[in-house]
């Protein structure tokens, strides 16, 4: 059953006062006598959910924040609290994103362009259980793309640490010194990476983990 509106508890997790100020402000008005919460980092609010036992209705969840990034936090949140509805709240509007923090478990995504009338029916349609998007977002994922993240197979372990050091500008006699493997070792799985990323050069490659926030 759903709660009514003045019982609901909507925490932002951003790290701009101005935009929290301006959140706070508007869903108060909107939803009166709704506990509102404010977290200026990922690490906070995690902390906070494993600490309390407050349930949290909606979170509006910045992508791009000091520490952990936006992706990564909505999947910890989603495991410490399945029932949390969460709604990406962000200026990155690449399509690459916006399907990961899907994937991740989030229940829309918003752009922070987005109008007051299009958060708040989004929150509102989110507590409904319907994935909600703004406008513009609606016409990004419905742009066809060959390198979403669900067209890429998963990376092992060592591929992952391989492509964080590429996207580091480093060579494959650095990576190869540093994990103790060959060079050669290094630019098998530089080609592998390549092949699983759909690109042809190292510079798409890095653009798309970049992207997906995989560096």
């Amino acid at each position: 059953m759903l709660k009514s509106e003045s019982q609901l508890t909507i925490a932002i997790v951003d790290d701009h006062p101005i935009v929290i100020e301006g959140l706070q402000k508007l869903l108060t008005t909107e939803f009166k006598d709704s506990k509102i919460l404010e977290f200026t980092s990922g690490d906070e609010f995690v902390n906070y959910l494993k600490e309390t036992k407050v349930g949290i209705d909606i979170v509006l969840l910045d992508i791009s924040m000091p520490g952990k990034k936006g992706t990564e936090l909505c999947t910890e949140i989603k495991h410490i609290e399945p029932s949390i509805r969460i709604l990406a709240f962000s200026n990155h509007n690449q399509r690459s994103i916006i399907m990961q923090m899907l994937q991740n478990g989030a229940s829309g995504y918003l752009l922070k362009n987005s109008s007051s009338v299009e958060l708040v029916q989004g929150i509102r349609e989110a507590l409904h259980g319907q994935i909600v998007f703004s406008r513009e977002v609606k016409e990004i994922i419905t742009q066809p793309n060959g390198n979403t993240l669900d067209t890429i197979r998963p990376l092992t372990k060592r591929e992952k640490e391989i492509l964080r050091m590429i996207g580091h500008g480093k060579t494959s006699n650095e990576i190869g010194k540093e994990l103790f493997v060959s060079p050669l070792t290094v630019e098998t799985h530089r080609r592998n990476l390549m092949q699983k990323f759909n690109v042809k050069n190292v510079a798409e490659l890095v653009k798309i983990a970049s992207e997906l926030q995989l560096l």
